[in-house]
């Protein structure tokens, strides 16, 4: 037992909490083509019950677009990113109230804005892969 004990308080250093293998923005983005595809779905049906659900399913989703960037930025991204990429910092902010924004409309210009700012997130993540 002493020695299973030993093996668990072994100390470990990373910079994240897994392997970087599974952080990935392509999980923000999934749930942003939701948001979007909600977002038309709501501008295209007259069933306001239909529509109240677009609007549940689309707020949920756009929570989660949120929580993986933060992920991101709190779990994967680095002070060397930060220093390579300058406008990591402001792009993460910015994509995250963007998602905040596209809970709060039904227009899929928003869910389109929050995709292309996601799309940035992605370039400079693969860049760190590199």
């Amino acid at each position: 037992m002493k020695q299973l004990l030993r093996k668990i308080a072994t100390p470990v250093s990373a910079h994240c909490d897994l392997m970087c293998g599974v952080y990935n923005p392509d999980q923000a983005r999934i749930e942003a083509e939701s948001v979007k595809a909600i977002q038309e779905k709501y501008q295209d049906s007259e069933d306001d019950e239909f529509k109240q659900r677009c609007i549940i399913i689309k707020e949920h989703r756009a929570q989660l677009v949120k929580e993986h960037l933060w992920v991101l930025w709190t779990d994967y991204f680095k002070p060397e990113h930060v220093e390579d990429h300058p406008q990591l910092h402001d792009l993460i902010w910015r994509a995250t109230k963007c998602a905040g924004d596209c809970k709060k409309s039904t227009d899929p210009a928003e869910g389109q804005k929050l995709l292309d700012l996601i799309d940035e997130v992605a370039d400079i993540f693969a860049e760190t892969k590199k």
